[in-house]
This record gives C-alpha cells, structure tokens and sequence, in this order.
C-alpha cells in the first residue's frame, strides 16, 4: 500500500471537480465518498448530486470543506491538502468499509484529523477506482486554529506498513531512503510530446552512475559527464570560494520554456549520487594496472574472479555485521553498470535496464557509509578496468562472460539472502529480480553458442519459494 502526499493547494472546488470527473482517459468510475469527518451517517448528505449529463454538483462539498478556511482570521496560503493511497495490483479489492477504515487511520497518523478530536480538519475520502482512494482536507481545523502537519509523508508511510499488516495485504519495505528518484508525470509527459527516447532524470542518473563507477576521483568524475556531453555545474561554498560542496547536471535539449537549462542535483537523481556519498565511495585511489588494447579477457577474468570473493567476503561477515557485509554491493553493482555501458555502447538494453534493480538492492541507507574493505577495493579497480575497454567481443570472450554473468547473479542471491535477514524486503526482491535478469541474459548468450557453452544455471531461492535452502537445475531451451 503506497500513500502519495501531494504538494499543497488552494483550489479545493478544482480537486474535487477531477476527482468527480471522468478523469483523463475516462478511468474515473462512480466516484463516491466513503468516510468524512462528520462519521458515517452523514455521508448520504455529503456525497455531491449528480445531474442528468453525468456531472456532479460538488459546489455544497466544496464550501463546507472552506467553511473553516473562510471563518480564520489568518489562513495559511495553501490550504489543501491531498493525498491517494494505492494497494498492490497483487493485493485483493477492498470494500468501501476497509477503505474508509484506512483513511480515518492515514487522516489520525499524519495528525490532521486525531481520533476522538470534534475540531479537527474537515476532510472526505473519495473512491474511483477499485484500487485506491484520494482524501482531500483543508488545513484550518474548526477551532479557527492552522493544522501544519509536519513529515505527513513518513506518518503516512508508517501507518501504511501497520495497515498492511493488519489487513493481510501486500507488505512494502519501509521507507529507508534507498529508492531513487523517479520522474513525475510532468517529465513523462514532456518527453513524449517532445519525442524524446529517454526521460532527462533517468538518462541524466545513468550517465552520472557510469561516470561515479568509472572515476577514482571527483576530477575524473567531472571530465567523464563533460565528455559525455552533459552539462555540469559546480556549486561553490559560501565560506571558501575554493571549495566544491556539491554539483548538478542537465541536458543541452532539456530547457525551460525560457531557454533556461534545468538542473537535477545528484541527490535528486538519487540519494547515494550527492558529492559527499560519491567522494566517500571513491575513498582511497584505486589500485590495478590498465589494461593494454585487446586484453578484454584479462579484465573479464578478473571481475569475475573478483565478485566471487567479494560473496565469499559477504557470506563470511554477514552473520557478525550485516551493515558491513552488504557494503561491497555498492563496489559490485559499479562492475554491473561499467559492463552494461561497454556491451551496449550506451544504448538503454537489457543490461542497463537490470542495473537500475541491482543499484537499489545495493544502496546503503543515509544512515550508514559503505566501508572501505580489500574486497571492494578489487570491485572497483574491476570497475575502472572494464571502463577502460572500447568494446567486448561477445563471441571470442562469451565464455568470460557468461561466467562473470553467473558470478553476478550468485552474487545477487547472496545479496537477496543478506537484505531479507536485514528484513529489507523491497532490497531482497530488487536483488531476485536482477538475478532473474542476470540469468536471462546469460541463457541468451548461451544460445548463441550452443555448441562451446553450457546451459546456464537457475536457482530456486528461498525467498521466492520458501525457508528452504536452495536447490539447482539446468534451464531446459
């Protein structure tokens, strides 16, 4: 279940004319109200007349919902406040009684609407859909008093997770900072009606994650986004002009309709791309000599044999510092990312889709920093490694390689192993999804050369199928 806090307003009368409309691809089905802050019994009065062209009457709604905002001596400017809570596509559809129940308990968690408090907010929980609802209050409780409510969004999360519970539904991990930005609808559909083939955030986060895995060093860091053709701006401290305190990157054909570039700073791709995370990850200069032009089965041998002992390395340390054991991830999926962009040459394919999911099941927390270890010191000098190469012939080195796929994806199980005992359950499933992927992409290199190399192998995770330890089998073509 995922409660969505959306910026704050001051047209209530126009929110709840969409939520009663027909939506924007006519998605909108029998919108109704299912719970209010006058209780149950005055719902049937609440619940907005429609007339005989389908449309809604919601003005009365509306200037009761304003009634508080209109009588305060001082409102604040944004007076709406709005909110959907989505359940799984996996979850069973819930009555309106189930759905009212979560919005009284999302409304009393973020502290606008108290249970058993009379002059709390007025509020109304609407349904259109099977699949969620939208719960719209203004911000003037009826005491004539400003309900501010601080960190909604993490109250709101939190109440969802107990709710899930409760209700038997499909458990999300908890918000733990780890999931990278995705791009609103606004930058959706920008890109379509531009025509553009990749959204600005994503493509902007996969050439920062490239360059970050590829460089020993902010320096290099920067000289490698230059070159790539990515706009880059320093930002500067206030105290010592000298000093770089952070930057931010955009596209040349990603303006403003005034002709202004916009800037994503690294923290708004993700969390673990700011200026202070990346100099902690470059940490100490990488160790490893380059390697000379045509020596891509050297550096694939050694990425492959690296990862091996970088999961030998997790499985050994997980049992006494699993917040240890797991920093090594974060080496491993720079290897990850450094391939992809070598095989693929920059094109967005099955590998570079894949590394977005081992990336999240790699992230550490922004309470922890992954700590430097001789294992992820080999991870990243592979990184550099394969950074270094022009090209990898998938057909001479395809032994090489699909090894160092199956390492990766043993890896990832190990991972997934180490975040569901962290009871990180978004992560574990993040890393059995990029294992499944990893495996994939092996099996179709395989069957390119069906006479030299052998089927692939899949594993059975406990995860996925139960508290059993894992068994193998071939992949049967």
């Amino acid at each position: 279940m995922i409660p969505t806090v959306h910026k704050r307003g001051r047209n209530v009368r126009g929110l709840l004319a969409y939520l009663y409309g027909p939506g924007r691809h006519e998605e909108h089905r029998n919108p109704h109200i299912i719970a209010a802050w006058t209780g149950p019994q005055q719902i049937p009065w609440l619940e907005p007349t429609c007339g005989p062209t389908g449309r809604h009457d919601i003005g009365r709604l509306a200037r009761l919902l304003n009634q508080p905002v209109n009588a305060a001596a001082n409102p604040p400017e944004l007076t709406v406040w709005h909110t959907s809570v989505r359940n799984h596509a996996s979850d069973r559809p819930l009555t309106d009684q189930q759905w009212a129940h979560i919005a009284r308990e999302i409304m009393n968690a973020v502290g606008l609407a108290p249970h058993g408090d009379p002059n709390a907010v007025r509020w109304a929980a609407i349904r259109h859909a099977e699949d969620h609802i939208h719960v719209v209050a203004t911000l003037v409780r009826q005491d004539g008093k400003t309900a501010w409510g601080w960190n909604e969004k993490y109250k709101a999360q939190a109440a969802a997770r107990r709710l899930e519970r409760e209700l038997g539904l499909h458990q999300v991990g908890p918000a733990d900072h780890t999931a990278h930005r995705y791009p609103g609808a606004a930058e959706q559909n920008k890109t379509r009606r531009l025509g553009h083939r990749d959204v600005p955030r994503d493509r902007l986060r996969r050439e920062v994650r490239t360059a970050a895995a590829a460089s020993a060093g902010e320096a290099e860091f920067f000289d490698r986004l230059r070159n790539a053709r990515i706009l880059v701006r320093l930002r500067h401290s206030t105290i010592d002009g000298g000093d770089i305190t952070g930057y931010s990157v955009g596209l040349p054909s990603h303006r403003t309709s005034t002709g202004d570039t916009i800037w994503y700073g690294g923290g708004r791709l993700s969390p673990d791309l700011t200026l202070p995370r990346l100099r902690h990850r470059w940490g100490r200069p990488t160790a490893g000599p380059e390697p000379r032009v045509g020596r891509g089965a050297a550096v694939l041998g050694s990425a492959r044999d690296a990862i091996q002992s970088a999961g030998k390395h997790m499985t050994n340390v997980a049992d006494a510092s699993p917040d240890r054991a797991a920093t090594v991830a974060v080496q491993c999926s720079d290897v990850l990312v450094t391939l992809a962009r070598t095989i693929e040459r920059g094109r967005v394919g099955p590998l570079t889709m894949l590394c977005d999911q081992f990336d999240h099941a790699a992230r550490t927390d922004g309470r922890h920093r992954p700590a430097h270890s001789v294992a992820g010191g080999d991870l990243r000098s592979s990184a550099r490694l394969i950074a270094t190469l022009n090209h990898i012939d998938t057909t001479r080195d395809a032994r090489l390689l699909l090894d160092l796929l199956q390492a990766m994806a043993t890896f990832a199980d190990t991972l997934a192993n180490l975040r569901h005992a962290q009871r990180r359950l978004h992560q574990a499933r993040s890393a059995l999804s990029a294992a499944a992927a990893l495996r994939a992409a092996a099996t179709k290199l395989a069957s390119q050369q069906p006479h030299q190399l052998p089927l692939p192998l899949t594993i059975d995770h406990p995860i996925a199928t139960g508290a059993r330890p894992p068994t193998i089998r071939a992949v049967r073509r």
